[in-house]
């Protein structure tokens, strides 16, 4: 039997944010700064390059849903070709010049920004990539394993999370070169991968989310939208303070 890819993804305001800045790519199809009601599972043949990723607009800065979606779009459109990890690193370079761009176009947009993370799929291997502290884990039997990092300064003793990002596409008045992380790993049938924006990671803790997720460990992609539901319950239970977007990927036979 052929090996298949199984997105099951959501995006959501959250309970504190007017409205959702977050957009989502899986695949040809995007979400773009709006909001799912439940998980949406889509499934693609393990094949072709394809593209499940995460663009979280930065707050506080004007027209972060437009960076997001500007992001989100050309993943989706330019994701056929995304085969190494230079296609990537262009890619993303190239994204990043699209934000200037089109901030420097429109003086409402001056320094909008995204944080941007997620995975190319192909035949035998997972690209991870980010930009920013959207995050891409892979889940294991024994729990998380963070593969994207985070754009952020070091942390004082005791403390989880911090709002200050170091690294984004787009953000600041002039055009800033940005250093894509990438990392690729080996992918066979029965791999699991979460990529989010930081919506669920700041206000759920690592050791909840890796419990959460290895409720349907063995399960399937009906399993994975329980599974999506209940990370995006316990980020609005935690005080929902952000947009939370996530997309959990399965390979399956």
């Amino acid at each position: 039997m052929a090996a298949y890819i199984a997105v099951s993804a959501l995006s959501h305001e959250g309970l504190v944010r007017e409205h959702n800045e977050d957009s989502l790519t899986v695949g040809p199809w995007t979400l773009c700064a709006t909001v799912t009601g439940n998980p949406q599972t889509l499934l693609f043949p393990l094949g072709p390059p394809c593209v499940v990723a995460v663009a979280d607009g930065l707050g506080g800065h004007p027209g972060g849903e437009v960076a997001s979606s500007l992001v989100a779009r050309r993943l989706a459109a330019d994701g056929a070709g995304l085969t190494d990890e230079e296609a990537v690193r262009e890619e993303l370079q190239d994204c990043n010049r699209a934000v200037y761009a089109a901030a420097g176009g429109d003086p409402g947009l001056a320094a909008m920004g995204t944080t941007v993370a997620g995975l190319v799929l192909l035949p035998d291997q997972a690209l991870a990539f980010n930009v920013g502290d959207s995050r891409v884990y892979r889940i294991t039997a024994a729990g998380l394993h963070r593969v994207s990092v985070d754009d952020s300064p070091p942390l004082p003793p005791g403390r989880r999370t911090t709002s200050v990002v170091t690294q984004t596409l787009g953000g600041s008045l002039g055009l800033t070169f940005v250093e894509p992380h990438l990392r690729t790993e080996p992918l066979a049938t029965g791999d699991r991968y979460l990529v989010c924006s930081d919506g669920l990671t700041d206000p759920v803790p690592e050791e909840e989310l890796a419990d959460l997720l290895a409720r349907s460990s063995g399960g399937s992609e009906r399993a994975d939208g329980k599974a999506a539901f209940d990370l995006w319950k316990a980020a609005v239970e935690a005080g929902g303070p952000d947009n939370i977007t996530l997309a959990l990927v399965r390979i399956g036979e």
